[in-house]
């Protein structure tokens, strides 16, 4: 009997080390599997701006190039330039002014992907005020935004010599409509489109493209800090094309990419209105253009660097020109 059981025993050993095995090497090779976290900080709250990350999250493209990724918005963190020096985010959405401005002052910022190669930063005034030329600001109650995105549009005064009474603008249009500003900040994807939905024809603003008067800086660029690329150069490249397809995805099906913003709208209680997210995304391609266009590549050009550092530069924005500011390209 002990005869029998000492060769049951070493039997139930032997099985209860492959078992062992196996599951150790199972968890190894889920491990090896695993998705790489990665938290992408937007540059503001949910709209169609952004419905390229939302769709590639949303179809599974991070997800099948081994990307775990969680989208944060400026309702849940810090700024977006904020969130990469805390830490508090691997990739942001930043302007190339705010890049470049952070850069000169000792942030280690890389851009791995511009989206936006062009501004669509406007003022916007009522026609009947009397502002027809940008020298008729002289003097006027002008909202503009607090923080980063703030950084064209003072370029732009400071360019043309203008003296304003600068007022604080919040997220929403209603300070100029109850009549508090004059003139306000916008992007011409958002708050021109807002005015008209809230009931002004496009007759009733005079609208200053900055672009036109030489302040083009290319906005969205997703950028992170040189460590995060030298650690993460596979993942980073592979959430690139991953959000290229997503991007791609959203102008085919724009109804589908409307109805998915305006659920990420809905969660966070943002009023949603389908008409003008419509609007933005129509606009958005029209910035960004088609695969195979000039500026789908989503390369940062040197030329934009360089010149939009030297005006900054010139202005006063910065103190000086960082010497390894072409460090901000992906080399």
């Amino acid at each position: 009997m002990i005869e029998r059981w000492g060769h049951c025993g070493r039997g139930w050993l032997l099985l209860m080390a492959l078992f062992s095995a196996a599951q150790t090497l199972a968890g190894t090779e889920s491990a090896a599997l695993a998705p790489t976290p990665l938290r992408l900080m937007l540059a503001w709250q949910p709209q169609a701006q952004f419905a390229g990350y939302y769709v590639a999250l949303e179809r599974g493209f991070y997800r099948e190039a081994g990307i775990e990724t969680s989208i944060l918005d400026m309702d849940d963190a810090l700024s977006p330039l904020e969130a990469l020096r805390a830490g508090e985010a691997d990739l942001s959405i930043l302007w190339l002014s705010t890049a470049i401005q952070a850069r000169a002052e000792g942030l280690p910022l890389v851009n791995v992907g511009q989206v936006f190669q062009r501004s669509s930063v406007v003022l916007i005034a009522r026609a009947g005020s009397g502002v027809h030329r940008l020298s008729d600001l002289n003097g006027r109650r002008v909202g503009i935004w607090r923080g980063d995105p703030s950084l064209p549009v003072e370029a732009l005064l400071r360019a043309q010599a203008l003296e304003v009474k600068r007022v604080p603008q919040s997220v929403t249009v209603n300070l100029f409509l109850r009549g508090g500003v004059e003139a306000m900040s916008g992007m011409l994807y958002n708050e021109y489109h807002r005015l008209i939905d809230a009931g002004l024809e496009p007759e009733d603003l005079t609208v200053f493209r900055l672009s036109e008067y030489g302040i083009d800086f290319p906005e969205d660029g997703l950028y992170v800090l040189e460590q995060t690329r030298h650690e993460k150069s596979a993942v980073i490249d592979a959430f690139i094309a991953a959000t290229r397809r997503g991007w791609e995805r959203a102008f085919a099906d724009p109804e589908g990419t409307i109805e998915l913003v305006l659920k990420y709208q809905r969660a966070k209680r943002i009023p949603a209105n389908r008409v003008h997210q419509r609007w933005m995304l129509e606009q958005v391609r029209a910035i960004m253009g088609s695969p195979g266009e000039a500026g789908w590549d989503w390369q940062l050009r040197r030329a934009d660097i360089e010149r939009v550092g030297k005006e900054l530069r010139r202005l006063g924005m910065i103190n000086a020109i960082s010497d390894d500011i072409e460090g901000l390209r992906v080399q």
